[in-house]
């Protein structure tokens, strides 16, 4: 088990951030971890970094107790913070020296560590830039590349892509990814289009506990179908349509294409069908619209309130 948390529970105060957070993570790949601003989700991550210790319950990474071995716990995980902790007065390689000997890599192994994440990340042609110098993407490639220079189990990202151009974010995406495939990857982030794109489970947190824990499908498919996407070569107005029975709405996306809603029954898709037969207006698509990932987010969030 590369992470494990048992009835993890954390309290500030008289105030409970958390309560039995239980998380079992086997595989390498991508784990979104989803959460609301004050829902527990930064007091989680913090907890299995080792940065903060936790009230109740149990961290093992990589079968590691924290509490009773935080030392070796946290040779098995790398982290990085939203912002990336980089001294920008130095250079990329006197920076990855730096952290290879933090992270107590073997003196007579530093030097190789360093090449091969400059390489891995994509970084060694600017090796004696500073890193001050460097764009916001490249600065974003430094800190990835400082979370994995000890080969870590557990790799753990806070907004990894935040503050980055559409450009940069596609190459932070596509590295990361390439990182998935050797380590295990936490992913915080509040943006589901990018958990999405991303993550091959969803771990969500809300109120302190955790509401969902799945694969990204089952989250995608979490709620009923409310509307039909349908494409009309012939179109009819939002009158015609909305005399079909069981429809209560439309909305026109384009000029052909329209979003219809009903009232829950599922048969109202064949009989979309047939009314389009019977008057002509030439129907070449019709389906499912799947639940927005922001709706289902709140669904899950409303059922902890």
């Amino acid at each position: 088990m590369i992470l494990k948390t048992e009835n993890l529970s954390h309290r500030y105060s008289s105030s409970w951030a958390i309560r039995d957070i239980n998380i079992e993570i086997k595989d390498a790949g991508i784990i979104g971890l989803l959460g609301s601003n004050g829902a527990g989700k930064s007091t989680t991550m913090n907890i299995i970094c080792g940065t903060l210790n936790q009230t109740e319950g149990n961290v093992y990474i990589n079968g590691i107790n924290s509490r009773k071995d935080p030392e070796g716990a946290k040779r098995q995980i790398g982290f990085l913070p939203q912002t990336p902790p980089l001294y920008t007065d130095l250079t990329i390689d006197e920076y990855l020296i730096y952290c290879a000997t933090l992270r107590l890599i073997d003196r007579a192994s530093i030097k190789s560590a360093v090449e091969e994440v400059k390489e891995r990340c994509g970084i060694a042609h600017f090796s004696s830039r500073l890193i001050k110098n460097l764009s916001g993407g490249y600065r974003q490639r430094v800190g990835i590349a400082q979370s994995i220079i000890h080969k870590p189990k557990l790799v753990v990202m806070d907004e990894p892509t935040n503050g980055l151009d559409p450009n940069q974010m596609i190459e932070a995406r596509k590295l990361i990814r390439e990182i998935a495939q050797e380590h295990t990857v936490l992913i915080s982030s509040h943006i589901l289009s990018e958990i999405n794109l991303l993550c091959r489970e969803i771990i969500m947190i809300e109120n302190g506990r955790v509401v969902f824990s799945d694969s990204m499908e089952a989250f995608n498919n979490y709620s009923k179908a409310s509307s039909i996407l349908a494409t009309l070569e012939n179109p009819p107005s939002k009158e015609d349509l909305l005399q079909v029975k069981g429809v209560t709405a439309v909305e026109f996306l384009t000029n052909t294409q329209a979003r219809i809603y009903f009232d829950g029954n599922n048969d109202v898709k064949e009989r979309l069908v047939i009314a389009s037969v019977e008057n002509g207006w030439r129907l070449s698509d019709i389906g499912f619209d799947k639940g927005l990932l922001d709706d289902i987010f709140k669904q899950l969030s409303s059922q902890s309130a």
